[in-house]
Parts: structure tokens; C-alpha cells; sequence
């Protein structure tokens, strides 16, 4: 599998970047991978290696240089993310929020408040968590900021919350009155209760569970309406980055389901079925199955970045539109256009993308079993993670939509309004900003 350190295109300050993420998260990444079964097997959530990752600075991995950051592309943050998700498949769902986080602090026009951001993330040992969804009535949001004596208090509950249980800060949506805002706390407020209740069969450790705020004290600097918290951008950027962090830690499972097959068929000595000593890895059976992993894992990874690249690149383009457009100080309303149907298409992309990788990955999870027989389903190597970490990922945004609007955008040119987020794109009226935070504090 090829990287940017072997691209001949690649120039020399990201091959310089790409030996120092090679050197400060490699062995953090084989020291997460060592203690991956015991984890799984005890439920014990992996807080001491996000720690190790947060002290290494990966919060710090998209921030400028200019402000103290590493100023890794989005590509090269994502080929981690994969490598971290075969390790363990957790680590890039419970990171999502903070590298969502990072990206919106990016977009925000210069100010104190993204100063402040860039550099607190810049500091590298600070992670920010996600608590955004809420059960119930998909288009109510009981999560109120309101002024009382003088002060803002947050009160609300949110499920899903991924990421929130190692987290320093926690990205909030709440209603104030009724306006849709965004807002950051200290995960360790008063009155802050992060519970790890996820019950579902895969990915059980991201601390998907609930985030209680009673009484909680909000800093009014750390409030912005949700159309600002919406990125200076269409908010097609912010959908198809959660989608890829999801994609990446399908790849990672793939590239670990490739791993843990070699590993198990390498030291044994007898096949199904023969007589004696035979060694399967000599089986052309067994070899037929590790080849066909091998190619999905070789597949998913690829088209996975190809996506990123997509996205990463038509991000490039507005900024450059935007810049030029600013430098001329004139209004560019087709030129928005141009920028925000570019977003869309990168955001095709990434469901295409989705199409692909799922099911290979299930298929390749699940294909995995048939090189070791009755041995492969110990409970002690719990290779049974694979699936069903895979699957639960892929129960995230039911592909099913996507295949169905991608459908309908090539057919007849209609933007992504389908989905959880869908709301977010739907044409302004008075109603619209409610809605669309509605829609959106429902994705997980």
C-alpha cells in the first residue's frame, strides 16, 4: 500500500511531515494494536491510549503552522486515522468529533475566539468530544442555553455522544430560545455527566453513551449560531467528514481482518479434513481467501483516500476561489454556486465510496473464518469483532439512502437532502435553521 513517502509527486515538506508522523504515531499505533483483544474481550475503554495519542499530539495534527499545529493535509491526518483503526476500530469514531471540531475552527473567519482555538489545539494535548444527538422526537431539541441571574446555563441530555468520555471539551448544539447555537464546555464543568451506557454489539468502546448537563455554566464567548458553527462552507464539507472518519475505520478493519488471518494461518500445522501434518498456508483454499482480503483491503483503502483527496481538493478550490474573489473585494454569487455544487459532488464521492467499502468489508469480516475452522471462533481471539464492529459502523447513515439520492443526483441533478443531515440542505425559509440543527444533532 502506497503513501505519500514513496510519491515521487510528493514534495519534500510533506515527505519531511510524513517521517514525523511515521516516527511519533508508529509506535503509539503498534502499542494500541498489542492490547486491542484484551480490551474487547474485559470492555475496558482504551483511556490511557487516547491519552498516549493526545500527549503525542494528535489534536494538534490539522492546525496551522501559523498557529503552533502541525499543518498535516486532511489526507495525510486520514491515512493515521486508518492505520488507527486497524489497530482498534474505536479510536477513529471516538476521535470524529474533535477532527470535526479542528475543521470547523479552521473554516471560522480570523478572530480571538479562533485564535484562542487554534492555539489551545495547537498546544497538543487537548481533545474535544461530540455531544450533539438527542432520543426522541426527530425534530425537537430539549437542549436549552438560557440566561439566568446574569449568567448562561446549559441544560439537556445527549445520546450518542461519541468521544465525549475522553474528552477535555465537549462540542454542544442547544437551542437558545429558538435559535440554533453551538457551543463548547470543559468535559469536567459543574453539573457536566458523562455516563458510558452505548449498549450496542460493536464499537463498544467510544463512549458512545450519554451526556447529562444540569446547571451548567457556558462562557457567552464559547456561543455561536449554528449558521456560523455551519462552517464557512456548504455544510456538505462537514457531512462527508464524518462519513470519512466512519470510512476509515471500515478500511482499518479491513487492513486488521488481512493481518489477523495471516497471523493465525502462518504457525499452523494442520488443514480440515487431511490427515497428519499439513501446513494451510500451503492450502490453495486458504491461500484463495487471504488473497481475496488482501485485494479488499487493498481496494477499500484505496478508493477510501481517493475520497478524501475528492473532498480535500475541492476544499482547496473554494478557499482559492474565496481569496481571489476577497482580493478583487467583490461578491462572487455564481462563483458560491460553483464552490457549494463542487462541495456536493465531493460529497457523491464519499457516498460512492460508502457503496464500495461497506459491504466489502463485511464481506471480508465475515470470509475471515473460513481459513481456520472451528479454532478461528475462540472467544480469546475474538475475530468476531471484526463483523460486528464493522457492522455497527456500517449502521451509521444507512447507506440505503445515500445509494438511493446518489440516484437521483445523476439522474436528475438533485442535491443530498436525504438522511439525518438532509435538512441542511433544504432551501431557506423561516423555519429552516431549526430544522436543520434538528436533523443534525440526530446523526450519531
Amino acid at each position: 500500500m502506497t503513501d505519500s513517502t514513496s510519491d515521487p509527486t510528493a514534495g519534500p515538506g510533506t515527505r519531511h511531515l510524513d517521517d514525523r508522523i511515521e516516527a511519533v504515531f508508529g509506535p503509539l499505533v503498534d502499542e494500541i494494536a498489542a492490547g486491542a483483544v484484551a480490551r474487547e474481550r474485559d470492555r475496558r475503554l482504551p483511556v490511557d491510549e487516547v491519552d498516549l495519542l493526545r500527549r503525542a499530539g494528535f489534536g494538534a495534527l490539522r492546525v496551522p503552522v501559523e498557529h503552533g499545529g502541525w499543518g498535516a493535509s486532511l489526507e495525510q491526518e486520514f491515512r493515521l486515522l486508518v492505520r488507527l483503526g486497524e489497530a482498534d476500530s474505536n479510536l477513529p469514531q471516538l476521535l470524529r468529533g474533535h477532527v470535526a471540531f479542528v475543521e470547523t475552527q479552521r473554516a471560522q473567519p480570523d478572530g480571538p475566539l479562533r485564535t484562542e482555538w487554534l492555539e489551545r489545539l495547537a498546544a497538543g494535548d487537548v481533545l474535544v468530544g461530540n455531544a450533539q444527538a438527542e432520543r426522541g422526537d426527530a425534530t425537537a431539541v430539549t437542549t436549552r442555553l438560557t440566561e439566568v441571574d446574569g449568567r448562561l446555563r446549559l441544560d439537556g441530555r445527549k445520546f450518542y455522544s461519541t468521544g465525549t468520555l475522553y474528552a477535555d471539551w465537549i462540542w454542544v448544539g442547544a437551542l437558545r430560545g429558538d435559535e440554533p447555537v453551538a457551543l463548547a464546555v470543559r468535559a469536567d464543568a459543574p453539573g457536566v455527566t458523562r455516563l458510558d451506557d452505548w449498549g450496542g454489539f460493536g464499537q463498544r468502546l467510544t463512549g458512545s453513551g450519554t451526556t447529562i448537563f444540569d446547571d451548567v455554566t457556558v462562557d457567552p464567548a464559547q456561543v455561536l449560531p449554528w449558521s456560523d458553527n455551519a462552517e464557512r462552507r456548504p455544510l456538505a464539507y462537514t457531512q462527508a467528514l464524518y462519513q470519512l472518519v466512519l470510512l476509515a475505520a471500515e478500511t482499518g478493519i479491513a487492513r486488521a481482518v488481512l493481518r489477523d488471518a495471516v497471523d493465525f494461518v502462518r504457525p499452523r500445522t494442520r488443514t480440515f479434513g487431511v490427515a497428519g501434518v499439513s501446513l494451510p498456508r500451503e492450502d490453495p483454499l486458504v491461500q484463495g481467501v487471504v488473497g481475496r482480503l488482501s485485494s479488499i483491503a487493498s481496494a477499500v483503502e484505496a478508493v477510501t483516500l481517493s475520497a478524501v483527496r475528492a473532498l480535500e481538493a475541492a476544499d482547496a478550490r473554494a478557499s482559492a476561489a474565496a481569496s481571489a474573489a476577497a482580493s478583487v473585494d467583490a461578491s462572487a454569487p455564481d462563483g458560491a454556486s460553483a464552490a457549494a455544487d463542487d462541495y456536493q459532488e465531493a460529497l457523491a464521492t464519499v457516498f460512492e465510496a460508502q457503496q464500495v467499502v461497506l459491504p466489502l468489508v463485511l464481506e471480508a469480516a465475515t470470509a475471515l473464518f473460513e481459513v481456520g475452522g472451528a479454532s478461528a471462533v475462540d472467544a480469546d481471539r475474538a475475530l468476531d469483532r471484526h463483523w460486528r464492529n464493522a457492522r455497527t459502523i456500517a449502521s451509521h447513515n444507512p447507506a440505503i439512502h445515500r445509494e438511493r439520492a446518489l440516484g437521483d443526483r445523476r439522474l436528475n441533478g438533485t442535491p443530498f437532502r436525504t438522511g439525518p443531515q438532509a435538512a441542511a440542505a433544504a432551501p431557506a425559509t423561516p423555519a429552516a435553521p431549526a430544522a436543520a440543527h434538528a436533523a443534525l444533532v440526530r446523526t450519531p
